[in-house]
């Protein structure tokens, strides 16, 4: 609106200056008359020009502005949100170093938006608690990896122990089953020694009672010479006869 009045005065201006002068009655007045109209000699243009140029600036300047000081609050969400999404230390890094730039970017800002500077010190506040924080998370994560490392080096132990553990109950196994064959094997041989003693005892009862060696050669002795006198015996009446 300033620069629309002031187009509007120049214009004013101009069409002032190109009315015809009244006469007046002494020259001093004429010659007055003439030095202001040389002050106001700027030409439509130049003006309606300058008055652009003004426009502009201002425009850019507005620009530059955040509207509804909407940026000094998203500033703080994004660094956040950012760091929510860090899953890696250097994601958090990244995070950390946008947060960081944004607080420059609002510090030069604030010198230059004096209406918002207590938003724009609440947002650098905000901001420099998001690095605080991210370092903290940093550590976190670095802690939660260690805790990764030790828990999978736990488990590769824990299953060198069962492996271990395993072969040792195979091998105790084996040992349990070959003591039941032992035992098997064993019995089976008394088993046969038995029916062997037991067959034996048999043959010997039914052989005739033998007290000793010579009492049986004696008596096989006896039975051998019986046998041959009574084959003498026929022999002798056959001569007699003869």
């Amino acid at each position: 609106m300033e620069e629309i009045n002031a187009v509007a005065a120049a214009a004013n201006a101009v069409w002032s200056a190109e009315q015809p002068a009244q006469p007046t009655e002494t020259p001093d007045g004429m010659q007055s008359a003439l030095d202001q109209m040389d002050e106001d000699s700027k030409t439509l243009a130049e003006m309606i020009k300058e008055a652009q140029e003004r426009t502009d600036a201002h425009r850019e300047a507005l620009k530059r502005m955040p509207k509804g000081n909407a940026r000094y609050v998203d500033a703080p969400l994004e660094a956040y949100a950012r760091l929510a999404r860090a899953k890696t230390a250097s994601q958090v890094d990244a995070a950390s170093g946008f947060a960081r730039r944004r607080i420059a970017q609002l510090r030069g800002t604030l010198h230059l938006d004096s209406e918002n500077a207590a938003k724009i010190k609440s947002a650098i506040n905000q901001l420099q608690k998001a690095v605080n924080r991210g370092a903290k998370k940093k550590r976190d994560l670095n802690r939660e990896q260690m805790i990764k490392l030790r828990k999978v080096r736990s488990q590769e132990a824990e299953r060198r122990r069962d492996l271990e553990l395993a072969r040792r109950r195979t091998q105790r196994m084996i040992r349990e089953g070959g003591y039941m064959r032992e035992a098997d094997i064993a019995g089976r041989l008394a088993a046969q020694l038995t029916e062997t003693q037991m067959e034996l005892r048999s043959q010997a009862q039914s052989l005739p009672s033998v007290t000793s060696l010579e009492t049986a050669v004696q008596q096989y002795a006896a039975e051998a010479a019986g046998a041959g006198a009574e084959a003498a015996a026929p022999a002798a009446a056959i001569s007699v006869q003869g």
